[in-house]
Formats: structure tokens, sequence, C-alpha cells
């Protein structure tokens, strides 16, 4: 008897599965498309805008024009629109409070419903006393109450206005002082959400009045299922 070679067939694995034919490649797949439809959705069409978040707001402890103590605490839950400056400031000197003055004025033009807007103009002149703060602010209209005028020593001071608030100011040797003007807008959760610069951009009462009005916006609005929408706002930067 002879015994023969016989070829073995080789066995080879079955095929993987093209991914295309891969459940969660499908998901994934979708869900980047979604995705991407969603965000042209928002840039296109900005069914919402709002402000950005743009970082924290510095903690502080001030004296007011009334001689108090206020913190960065008492006023959690108003949007506020900060100003720096120091009581000798006259023209040239870039004063702020012009703009301030107008923006108050026109306040009840915009809606932040239940939020209050209060105005704080900070002098980063330590050694102002509440009486020349109160005189202050009686010259420029400020009423101690929705808008007031308060003040620390320049240690703090350069810590809050400089570090915190991104506003430079330096005392000269002749006692006055070279500061950038600078309007800051703070929600009522301590979050800054709009710098206005002399340097940089129109600080104009219109545009300000604008932003608290989209801030009031979504104020009024961010809570329960509609909260989603605004942080996809955010998320998409549907900034004005």
């Amino acid at each position: 008897m002879t015994i023969t070679d016989t070829p073995i067939e080789s066995i080879s694995p079955p095929p993987a599965p093209s991914l295309l034919r891969r459940p969660w490649f499908l998901s994934l797949v979708a869900f980047g498309v979604v995705v991407v439809l969603g965000a042209l959705w928002f840039k296109i069409f900005e069914p919402i805008q709002v402000l950005p978040r743009i970082r924290l707001a510095p903690g502080f402890s001030l004296t007011d024009q009334a001689g108090a103590q206020v913190t960065s605490e008492d006023l959690r839950g108003s949007v506020v629109l900060y100003t720096f400056t120091h009581s000798a400031c006259e023209e040239p000197c870039p004063a702020p409070e012009p703009t301030m003055a107008a923006i108050r004025d026109r306040i009840d033009e915009v809606d932040t419903g239940d939020t209050p807007v209060r105005f704080v103009t900070l002098s980063f002149d330590g050694t102002d006393t509440p009486a020349v703060l109160t005189d202050r602010a009686e010259a420029m209209g400020a009423d101690g109450e929705q808008w007031f005028y308060a003040t620390a020593d320049e240690a703090r001071l350069k810590a809050i206005i400089g570090s915190g608030f991104k506003t430079y100011f330096e005392r000269l040797d002749n006692g006055t002082f070279a500061f950038d003007p600078a309007l800051i807008l703070v929600d009522g959760r301590g979050v800054v959400r709009g710098e206005y610069r002399y340097q940089t951009l129109a600080s104009d009462t219109d545009r300000i009045l604008s932003h608290i009005d989209i801030l009031g916006e979504e104020v009024r609005n961010s809570n329960g299922p509609a909260g989603l929408a605004y942080e996809a706002a955010h998320f998409f930067l549907c900034y004005p």
C-alpha cells in the first residue's frame, strides 16, 4: 500500500466585520454629525447669545463713602458694573464716571428680572477718606446705594484692581495717578462677563446696556431645561 501525500486545506479565520458594521462606530459617527450640525446651527442662527465667562472677579473688603465696610459677598446676587478712578481726577484725566452715570440713568431700559444692578466706583487712592468719596460721589450723581464709591489701603487695591480686575494704575511722583480707564461687568455669581477698556474697545453706553440686557435674559431664562440651551450657547461661543 502506498501512502500518498494529501494536501490539507488551511483553515483561515472569518474576515472581521468592517467598522461600518459595528454599532458603536455608527453611534460615534452619528454623535459627531449631530455635534457638528449643532455647532453650525448655533453659529449661523445664534438663537441665544451669551456673554463670555471670563474669570472670577476678585474678593474684597472695602470702606465705602459712608465709612461702612462692604465686601464682594455683599454684592453677590447682583449684576455689578465697576469703574476705577481717584478723587482728584479732573480733565484731562480720563474719568470713566460719565459713562457710568449715563448707563445708570438708562438702566430701566433693560430687564434683569429680580436681579438688581449695582454700580461701584473704586478709588485707587488709599488716602481718600469717606468724606472725600462722598464729595466725589455727589459731584458725579452717585446716590450711595445703587451707585457707591469705596476704597482701601493701596496694597489691597493693587491686589483687587491690578491683579483681580486686570486694570493698570500707578501713583506718580507728583501724587497723581496714571491708569487705564475701564468698566468691568460682573454677574451675580461673581464672574467677570464684560471688560470695556478705552484703548481696545468702545465703551459706549449703548454697548454696555445691550450686554447687561443679554446677561439679564440669561439670568431670567437659564433655569431648568432652558439652562441646557444656554450652556450650549456658551459651548459654541455665541457671543455678541
